[in-house]
Formats: structure tokens, C-alpha cells, sequence
């Protein structure tokens, strides 16, 4: 299935029909000037009669056709210099009848003006110049119309082979969608009903494209004007309501495009090349977060930053986004060199790997991240640092340990060594009431982040967020990838959910937290009602011929059902944006995991990472220290 509809009309006939419409249009515009002369000659003389009763034989004692040169210079010299006449604004439209509006009332006001200062004897009554003003404006608007009209009836009939698309909204994205089909010459779409659940929009109409009812109505409506299409032109709707859209579209046997949001429209324009088949993302409906990234951002002007895991998804964004607020420096670490790559390519334009800010570096040699921070001596660090795999960790939870905890542990030593000012920890959230490797580290990582801010001057803290729309190993990465390889979809659980926000503001979120998290905090974005994963799978689906099968696979080891944001009883208040909300975090002892050896078994080593990150005291404020403790392997807690 393409994204846009065939256009099957020839080339040739398609430039014909574009020279008759551009000559028809250029003699339209030649012939304006005549014709409003002509309105403004009834217009003066239906005035005069008006205003003598319509009787003829008083017309004598006046001389009327004073008036007609200077009526017709003023109409002439305020349209040209005004842009009536020189093709400014489209015919018809509320542009061109404002223009009219202006310009009747400055001719009025000349002949009022002309009237009154002949002194021999009035060339017409006063009182008929008013009315003939208001004659000349029914006229002049009169004609307008018709002639819009007409150019509508024309386009029409050269368009009525195009693809027939019902509309669903008629706001202003759909007024905007109906507009760019019946006006672009290249729209394979004929706009031929909407549809919209608003009872107050019941009978208008858009172009002369009538409202036929609500959703209850798509079927109904495409076997009455023979339609094939749905465009869904609600650029502010959410997932839900597409997802809906698009299942009783296609149950109707309707293919089903769809307008972008916003922010994906150039200067909020509508064009036809904007229509296009629903992505995941749309299904998924992240509304935007928006955040004023300029307000907030002025700890990062000026300042030496660095960003571990530079070459990551979250972290070659966070390099984009920082490097527009003027940092002083900005040095990207990773262990990826083809990350790094990458994200110089993305930021300069070039790859040369020659910029002293690209930093080749695991995050797991303390002793190296120590040296390079000695060497740059940040000011600001995001640590983006990961591995993220869930059922990977699970089987290697070591991995976990090295990279994510032990990892993070580095970072967090050499920022507090060279006293970093601001320290923000990417986590997620999976370490809310965490049951596998992955949220076991991922907790961990925030408990040692909440002990160095407890310890130092600068702030430690960290932000918590779920999937990441389009990041490297999403689950709508994977079904984009089995849809191109013709299926089956995969899905763990029919009932699973997760949460979702775009990878744009996933940094929003790790730069506003710098700004205005506290030490010991940990940040989360309200990102509205998880979605289920396999609602989206099916959408994705449907949209191949014949649908691809959904495979539900079980969920795996350590995986959740339903994610949460928070723990249960995690101490929770709001902040200074809106859908932002802060909980405190007890802290650990980094003594403590610097002892926990390596060497014990996959089971050993997961049952460490849970107590270390479930069985601590959770308390506000509370300092855990485990290192004189004694633990047995295999137990359920430290004692």
C-alpha cells in the first residue's frame, strides 16, 4: 500500500488543464478593473434613484455623471496601490473581500467629499452616495463570489476522478485538509463529506463540502459519496481516538490517512504531501510536552558539560539539544566509536573523529572516566550511559552490575572529585518496584546518585522515564522492522502496556531537571495513560495487505505486565512545571556495591541486585550503609 493515493492523469493533460487555468485567471484579473468601473456607474445612478424614489424624471435637476471619472480614478488607484488589482489575494477569499470592504469606503468618502465642495449645484444628493457605496460593495462582492463560484464549479469538474475522501474534523485542520485537496493540482484526493462529533459543526460546510455526521456515520457516509479514503485531519487528537478513527475506517473498507500534529506542519500549513498513512507514532498519540528549554537552560550557557553514552539515542540528543543552549564545551563520551560517529556527523556536518570533545571511553574504567574528567573538568554531567536490554540483563545480570551500577558508580566519583555543579541520571521506569535486572540497577543507580548529592555542594539527581519512541531496540522499532520483513508481529501479552514519550522529550525532561530537580530527587514526567501494545500492533497490522498475524509470545523473565512511575508509597510532590513530579530518594552507600563480588552465579547476583534496590529502608533522607552487614548468598534480604 503506498502513502499517497495514484494520480493516473496524464502529464499532458494535467499542463493543459494548468495554462487554460492560468490564462483564465490572467484575463480574470486584466477584466476586474472594467468591471468594477461598470458596478460603480449603476452603483451611483441605483443611489440617486433610491434615493429620489425612484422617480426618473427628477434625475434632470442632478448631474450624476460628474461623479462616474472620479469614482472610477479613486476605484482604479486605491485597488492598484492596495493590491486588488495586481493579483495579491486569491479571488474571493476573506483577504480580497476585506481589500473590498477598504476600498469602497475610501471611494465613498472621495465622492462624499467631491459632492460636497461643488459649489454651483450637487452633482448627485448626499445621501445617495452613501447608498451608493453600499450598492457598489453588494455589487463588487456579488461578483467575487460568483466568480469564485465558478472557479470552484470548474475545478471540480477536472478534479471528479480523483480518489474520493471522506473527512474526519471540520476545525481547522480539516478546513485546511479540504483546502489543500480542492486547491493543489497535484491532490490525488476529492474531498466529498465530513464528518466531525461536535453537534455544533452538524450542518456547516467547508468549501461546499458538507458535515454528515459523526464517527457512528463513517460506514454510512462512504457507501453514499462512494468513498474509499478517511483522512483523519486532527492534528491535536490523541491515540485513543486515532486508533479508534482507524479501526472503524478500515472496517468500513476504508484505507486511512492521516493529517500530522502540529508540530510536524510547517508553520501549521496544510499541504497534500502531509497526508500520509498513520505511523506507530501516531497510533501511540504522545501529546507534546512542551518545555522552554531557553527559560530554563541558562546552567548549561557558558559551562563545560559532559554527556556519557553521547553515541545512544537519548544521549545524541541530549548532545543536539545542549549544543544549541551555548555551552562553553561540550564533550561526548562513548564507548560506540561509530556512536560517536554519528553524533558529530549530526552536530558539524562532518565525521572527521579528529575533535578532542569525542572521548573513546567505557564508562566501567573508573580509572579512565576519572582521567577525563580531571582533563576537562566539567560542570555539568548527563550520564546516559546504559545497557538497556531487558531480557539480555536478566540473563547476564553481571553486565548489569559492571555497566549500569558499577559504571554509573565511576561517573559519579569523578564528577565529585572535580565538583561538578549540576549531575543528572537518566533512568527509568522500570526501577519503580523494579522485578529484574535491568530496574534492580536502574534503582540502584538512583540511590547512589541521591548519596553523592547528600555528600557534596553540587546537585545529584535523576530523571525516570518509560520507552523511548523511536530509540534503538524499541518494541515499534522491532514491529516496523517485522512489517517490512512481511511478519509475523510479535507481542509478549495481549493485555501488556507501557508508557511512552518522544525522544525529544525524554531531553527536555533531563535538561529541565538540571534547572530545577533538587539533590536526592528523582524526576518523572506525567506521560497520560499507558498504552497497550498490542491495540498498536494490530493498527500497524492492518495497514498491509493481507494483514500481517500477530504472534503473542509470553511474557519474559522479569518483564511487567504494567509498568509503574512510582513506588508503592514513594513520597511524591509537584514542582514548578505542571507535569512534572518529584520524589525524594533514600541514599547508598557506594561502599557497598564496590564489594559485591563478581563472582557469584546469574542467581546469586540478581538476588543482590534486588535486595540492594528493593529491601533498603525508603524513608526520606535515611542513609543505608550495608557494608557491615552480612549477606548469604541466596537469602531474601541483607540482615
Amino acid at each position: 500500500m503506498s502513502d499517497r493515493a495514484d494520480v493516473t492523469t496524464p502529464v499532458s493533460t494535467v499542463q493543459a488543464a494548468r495554462t487554460r487555468s492560468s490564462r483564465r485567471a490572467r484575463w480574470a484579473l486584466a477584466s476586474r478593473p472594467a468591471v468594477d468601473a461598470a458596478i460603480w456607474l449603476g452603483a451611483l445612478y441605483a443611489g440617486a434613484l433610491l434615493r429620489l424614489d425612484f422617480n426618473v424624471s427628477r434625475l434632470d435637476g442632478f448631474e450624476v455623471a460628474v461623479l462616474v471619472p472620479f469614482a472610477w480614478a479613486a476605484q482604479w488607484l486605491f485597488g492598484y496601490w492596495s493590491g486588488m488589482y495586481r493579483g495579491r489575494w486569491i479571488l474571493g477569499s476573506f483577504d480580497e473581500v476585506a481589500a473590498v470592504v477598504r476600498n469602497t469606503c475610501f471611494v465613498t468618502g472621495v465622492l462624499f467629499v467631491v459632492d460636497l465642495v461643488i459649489d454651483d449645484q450637487r452633482p448627485a444628493p448626499l445621501s445617495s452616495v452613501l447608498a451608493a457605496g453600499i450598492i457598489a460593495f453588494v455589487g463588487l462582492g456579488a461578483v467575487r463570489y460568483l466568480g469564485r463560484r465558478a472557479v470552484d464549479r470548474d475545478r471540480r469538474a477536472r478534479i471528479a476522478d480523483r480518489t474520493r475522501a471522506l473527512v474526519f474534523g471540520a476545525g481547522d485542520g480539516g478546513q485546511r485538509t479540504i483546502r489543500a485537496m480542492l486547491f493543489d493540482g497535484e491532490s490525488p484526493f476529492l474531498p466529498v463529506a465530513i464528518l466531525d462529533d461536535d453537534p455544533a459543526k452538524r450542518h456547516l460546510a467547508v468549501h461546499g463540502v458538507n458535515v454528515v455526521g459523526d464517527r457512528t456515520a463513517i460506514r454510512r457516509a462512504a457507501k453514499e459519496h462512494d468513498a474509499s479514503v478517511l483522512v483523519i485531519a486532527i492534528p491535536c487528537g490523541d491515540g485513543a481516538l486515532l486508533r479508534e478513527l482507524t479501526e472503524l475506517g478500515r472496517d468500513a473498507g476504508l484505507d486511512v490517512r492521516v493529517l500530522p500534529s502540529v508540530r510536524e506542519l510547517f508553520d501549521g500549513r496544510v499541504t497534500v504531501d502531509d497526508i500520509r498513512v498513520p505511523t506507530e507514532t501516531d497510533l501511540l498519540g504522545r501529546r507534546r510536552i512542551e518545555i522552554d528549554l531557553g527559560a530554563v537552560a541558562e546552567y548549561l550557557h557558558g559551562k563545560r558539560v559532559v554527556v556519557t553514552g553521547a553515541g545512544g539515542s537519548i544521549g545524541s540528543e541530549l548532545c543536539r539539544q545542549i549544543s544549541n543552549l551555548g555551552p562553553s564545551r561540550l564533550v561526548m563520551i562513548d564507548r560506540d566509536e561509530c556512536g560517536l560517529h554519528d553524533v558529530q556527523l549530526t552536530l558539524e556536518g562532518r565525521a572527521l573523529l579528529d575533535s578532542p570533545d569525542l572521548v573513546l571511553a567505557d564508562v566501567r574504567d573508573r580509572h579512565r572516566i576519572a582521567a577525563v574528567f580531571r582533563d576537562v573538568r566539567p560542570q555539568v554531567v548527563f550520564h546516559a550511559a546504559a545497557l538497556k536490554h531487558l531480557p539480555l540483563l536478566e540473563a547476564h545480570p553481571h553486565e548489569a552490575l559492571k555497566t549500569n551500577v558499577w559504571g554509573t558508580l565511576s561517573v559519579l566519583e569523578a564528577a565529585a572529585e572535580v565538583g561538578v555543579e549540576r549531575f543528572v541520571n537518566i533512568s527509568t521506569d522500570k526501577a519503580a518496584n523494579p522485578c529484574n535486572a535491568l530496574g534492580y540497577s536502574k534503582r540502584v543507580t538512583e540511590l547512589l546518585t541521591a548519596h553523592y548529592g547528600r555528600q557534596g555542594d553540587g546537585v545529584f539527581l535523576s530523571v525516570r522515564f518509560g520507552n523511548v519512541l523511536g530509540s534503538r531496540g524499541s518494541v515499534l522499532v522491532a514491529f516496523r522492522r517485522q512489517l517490512e520483513g512481511g511478519g509475523p508481529i510479535t507481542v509478549t501479552h495481549p493485555e501488556v502496556t507501557r508508557f511512552f514519550m518522544t525522544v525529544e522529550e525524554a531531553v527536555e525532561l533531563v535538561v529541565q531537571g538540571g534547572a530545577i530537580g533538587r539533590s536526592g530527587e528523582v524526576l518523572v514526567l506525567d506521560m497520560g495513560q499507558p498504552v497497550k501494545i498490542a491495540d498498536v500492533a494490530r493498527q500497524l497490522a492492518s495497514t498491509r495487505t493481507p494483514s500481517v498475524p500477530i504472534v503473542f509470545t509470553g511474557l519474559r523473565p522479569g518483564e511487567k505486565l504494567h509498568e509503574q512511575l512510582f513506588f508503592d508509597g514513594e513520597r511524591v510532590r509537584p514542582g514548578p512545571h505542571p507535569l512534572i513530579r518529584h520524589a525524594s530518594v533514600p541514599a547508598l552507600d557506594p561502599a557497598v556495591v564496590r564489594g559485591i563480588q563478581p563472582s557469584l552465579s546469574n542467581g546469586e547476583m540478581l538476588d543482590m541486585l534486588r535486595v540492594l534496590a528493593t529491601e533498603i529502608d525508603v524513608r526520606d533522607g535515611v542513609e543505608v550503609d550495608l557494608v557491615e552487614t552480612e549477606w548469604a548468598p541466596g537469602s531474601s534480604r541483607i540482615s
